[in-house]
C-alpha cells in the first residue's frame, strides 16, 4: 500500500456480479479521495441464479420473512472476505479509516454490518439497499455514518426500504444521511457516486 493512502474504501458488489463490476466507482471517487486506496472483492459464494457472477447469500426462495436469517447466516463469509480485502491494503486494525460502499445486496451487508456491531468503520454507503439483517437494539457504538442512496421508481428494492433503514439506524444513535431519486429505478447515479464522494470526504475528515 502506498504511504499516501490515509483511508480505504471497499465496495460491496450486488448479487450476481463481481468486485470487478464496482471498480469504476474508484475512479469516479479517486478525485475527490485522492489519499484513499479501494478494495473491491468478489463475494464468497457462485451466483446461484445463473451466470458466473457471484452472491453475498442466496435469492433462491427467499421471502421477507426468512431474509433476516440468510443475510445473519452470511456473516461470517463476509467479514472473512472482506477483512483480507482490508489486510490486503494495510489497514487491518485501523478500521476507524475504512468505508464500505455496497450497492443492492452488497448494500445489504453493509448496512448490516455496522447495524450489527461488528463493523465499527468509519462509513457505509448503502445505494439500493435494505436493513434486513440486524433485529432490534442495533449497535451504534462507534458513531459510523450513514449514507444512504434509493431512486423513487425502484422495481427491486422499494424506496420504502431505505426510509425504514433510516428511521430505524437514527433512532439506534446513527448519523444518517439520506437522497432518493425521483424516476431512478435499481442503479446507482452519477449524482448519487457525486453524493456519496461528497459524504465520504466529509466522514473522513470527521466533519
Amino acid at each position: 500500500m502506498p504511504a499516501a493512502n490515509e483511508n480505504l474504501v471497499v465496495f460491496l458488489h450486488g448479487v450476481g456480479a463481481f468486485g470487478a463490476d464496482m471498480a469504476p466507482l474508484a475512479d469516479a471517487l479517486g478525485a475527490a479521495l485522492p489519499s484513499t486506496a479501494f478494495a473491491a472483492p468478489d463475494a464468497p459464494s457462485p451466483f446461484d441464479g445463473g451466470g458466473s457472477g457471484r452472491q453475498w447469500f442466496s435469492l433462491s426462495g427467499v421471502t421477507a420473512a426468512n431474509r433476516r436469517a440468510r443475510i445473519e447466516a452470511a456473516r461470517e463469509a463476509f467479514d472473512r472476505v472482506t477483512m483480507a480485502a482490508v489486510a490486503e491494503r494495510g489497514f487491518a486494525g485501523r478500521l476507524d479509516r475504512v468505508a464500505l460502499f455496497g450497492f443492492s445486496q452488497g448494500a445489504m451487508m453493509a448496512l448490516d454490518a455496522v447495524a450489527s456491531g461488528r463493523w465499527p468503520v468509519v462509513a457505509a454507503v448503502a445505494a439500493a439497499g435494505r436493513l434486513s439483517g440486524s433485529a432490534a437494539p442495533l449497535a451504534a457504538a462507534n458513531a459510523a455514518r450513514v449514507l444512504l442512496l434509493h431512486g423513487e421508481a425502484d422495481p427491486v428494492v422499494p424506496v420504502e426500504e431505505s426510509r425504514l433503514a433510516a428511521e430505524r439506524l437514527t433512532a439506534a444513535g446513527f448519523c444518517v444521511e439520506a437522497r432518493f431519486y425521483p424516476r431512478v429505478g435499481h442503479a446507482l447515479t452519477d449524482d448519487g457516486v457525486a453524493a456519496a464522494g461528497e459524504f465520504l470526504v466529509r466522514a473522513f475528515k470527521r466533519v
